[in-house]
């Protein structure tokens, strides 16, 4: 099945992916970077799915969001009747739960329900205990309970779960999957109706707060729907992704863990929700970064767990296949441990957006901030792995630099704009130092770009945000000329390459990737920002195309075989969405230009 063949639901602590044929083929439970016992994604049927279908099979005939909602409606119709499925997870209470609702809509129509429970990433086969009603798996720490009033039956040699039944009109059959830790108290059972119920009025009054007054509502409001769903609430973290392991190219090795948040994200998804007017959720996502980020500024890392944890080890599922014989698979995320520059002016510019909008901030925050940018001092000028994570050699990436130059403008409006106390003078100065170091090293004047790297003559998607960051005005000729030469040189069918990843003495990976969905956001707003509002409306209109029926976009696409790859739904596409709307629609502020000339 294709990555865009999926749909989510979630409930805020963890997600599953649910596909066109009824299987829900990813789950990690009890949250987002917990093993998964539903991985048949990555592997097939044994590595653990739960279908709920017509007897006949195939691929639904429609399927969507209730309105305002997460709450997902698949509809099969046939010759003999047809049936919906309606798949949720309801609020987080005493403990996890799947609620799939089959519902008669016309004639009656033969159903089948194939369970198939796999802990630790397919890995763990669990004992089955049945009783009246109920279906008991436990493996080691894991324990699930099946409730039904439908038949189940047992595969003892297969290790899993079956069940036939007819569905009239009118009729309603429910299914509640439920989890535990396996030594705690059986929880108290859902009621379905009751927490479809609940799971309704709590999406729609989030729905509802939306305050987003723009062009193209519809894309936006699934998106913000989208990044709630990938919001952990016990903390406001958000991850990267609710997979691990979707290709980047089919069949190929980069394959990466996204179910962690990175810091890369934090001002561009702040901007997205106080753009919306979800004041709430951006002060989550801010405290979440203060916790994160506190202790030794060099200890400061890319990206943390869902709870601001820093340790994310990096290991193989080697008995999966991987989707698509992509191998391998990957849990965890070795890129934690590198040294990446730009993170200083990421968590410095996304607190200041939080001042600019009107988020307060203690002293102790500020304290933190003065740390990191002391620490930053005396480290700008070093090679980092930039921004993507390149496993290749050390660079001095111009991005990174234009980061840390951002680190050091943002301290300085906080002391000249919003009245804070700090070595005003002495910033000042490294962030003209910056200046002129990028535009004597990262510049080629004879091709008239910015560069991926001092020296480097290839390019990087991350120059479009030189005007969005404020480095120079979006009129200056260096950037007008970076701008046309990404648009001419990392264009593919009309979308945008990160780099050139065929490179490997960049990434030190051999082949290549699809286009990142990211970046060409990024090359429509940099379009409309130099007078080209046509082209990135169409360009802006044509990515919206690509999400698949309910509205989601993984990481990138193949522009080769006409499909997304990645990580799915990857949060950082979605918050490019309602940014790149925000832009078109003329609401947008960027970073104020603070040289003409450099």
């Amino acid at each position: 099945m294709r990555i865009e063949d999926y749909a989510l639901i979630g409930d805020m602590h963890t997600a599953a992916l649910v596909g066109r044929d009824g299987s829900i083929d990813w789950l990690c439970l009890p949250r987002f970077d917990s093993p998964a016992c539903f991985a048949a994604l990555l592997d097939g049927p044994s590595a653990g799915r739960w279908l709920l279908a017509p007897a006949g099979g195939g691929r639904a005939t429609s399927r969507g969001y209730r309105e305002g909602t997460l709450i997902l409606e698949t509809t099969w119709d046939g010759p003999g009747g047809s049936v919906r499925v309606v798949d949720f997870m309801p609020p987080r209470g005493e403990a996890p739960d799947v609620v799939r609702i089959v519902e008669g809509v016309r004639g009656r129509v033969e159903m089948t329900m194939e369970l198939v429970l796999r802990f630790d990433y397919g890995h763990d086969v669990p004992w089955l205990r049945y009783e009246p009603g109920v279906l008991a798996a436990v493996a080691g720490g894991d324990a699930t309970w099946l409730r039904t009033p439908v038949e189940l039956c047992p595969d003892a040699d297969r290790h899993r779960t079956t069940a036939s039944f007819t569905v009239g009109e009118g009729q309603r059959v429910p299914f509640a999957l439920t989890w535990q830790q396996s030594w705690l108290p059986r929880p108290e059972p859902v009621d379905p109706p009751e927490a479809l119920a609940d799971t309704e009025r709590l999406w729609r009054e989030w729905a509802r707060r939306c305050g987003y007054q723009g062009d193209y509502d519809e894309a936006v409001r699934t998106s913000l729907l989208t990044l709630k769903a990938l919001t952990y609430a016990p903390t406001g973290g958000l991850v990267a992704a609710a997979t691990t392991s979707l290709p980047e190219q089919l069949g190929g090795p980069r394959n990466w863990d996204y179910r962690y948040c990175w810091l890369r994200d934090a001002s561009f998804t702040l901007q997205a929700m106080m753009t919306a007017g979800y004041d709430a959720e951006a002060r989550a996502w801010r405290e979440w970064l203060l916790r994160a980020v506190a202790g030794h500024p060099a200890d400061l890392q890319i990206m943390y767990t869902v709870e601001g944890g820093r340790r994310i080890a990096e290991w193989t599922a080697d008995w999966l296949s991987g989707y698509e014989g992509s191998q391998p698979v990957r849990v965890g995320n070795a890129a934690s441990g590198q040294f990446q520059l730009d993170v200083y002016g990421e968590t410095l510019d996304c607190l200041h957006l939080a001042r600019r909008s009107g988020l307060a901030i203690d002293d102790e925050a500020w304290d933190v901030q003065n740390a990191l940018m002391n620490y930053l001092e005396g480290i700008w000028d070093r090679p980092d792995n930039g921004l993507w994570e390149t496993r290749g050699p050390r660079r001095q990436f111009v991005h990174s630099k234009v980061l840390a130059w951002v680190a050091a403008d943002r301290m300085i409006q906080a002391v000249e704009a919003f009245g804070r106390d700090g070595p005003v003078g002495r910033w000042r100065a490294l962030r003209e130092r910056i200046h002129q170091d990028v535009c004597a090293h990262g510049y080629d004047a004879e091709r008239n770009t910015f560069t991926q790297y001092y020296g480097s003559t290839g390019l990087d998607a991350a120059l479009l945000l030189i005007p969005r960051l404020g480095f120079l005005p979006p009129d200056d000729p260096r950037v007008v000329g970076t701008v046309d030469a990404i648009a001419r040189d990392l264009v593919h069918d009309g979308l945008v390459l990160r780099y050139q990843a065929e490179d490997q003495e960049i990434d030190g990976l051999p082949g290549g990737e699809g286009t990142f969905l990211a970046c060409s956001f990024w090359l429509a707003d940099a379009l409309a920002a130099t007078g080209r509002r046509r082209r990135a409306t169409e360009l802006f209109e044509r990515l919206l195309g690509l999400r698949n029926d309910v509205g989601l976009l993984s990481e990138e696409y193949d522009t080769v075989h006409h499909r997304q790859v990645g990580n799915f739904p990857q949060a950082y596409s979605h918050v490019s969405v309602i940014n790149s709307a925000t832009v078109l629609s003329g609401r947008f502020r960027p970073g104020r230009p603070r040289h003409q000339a450099g």
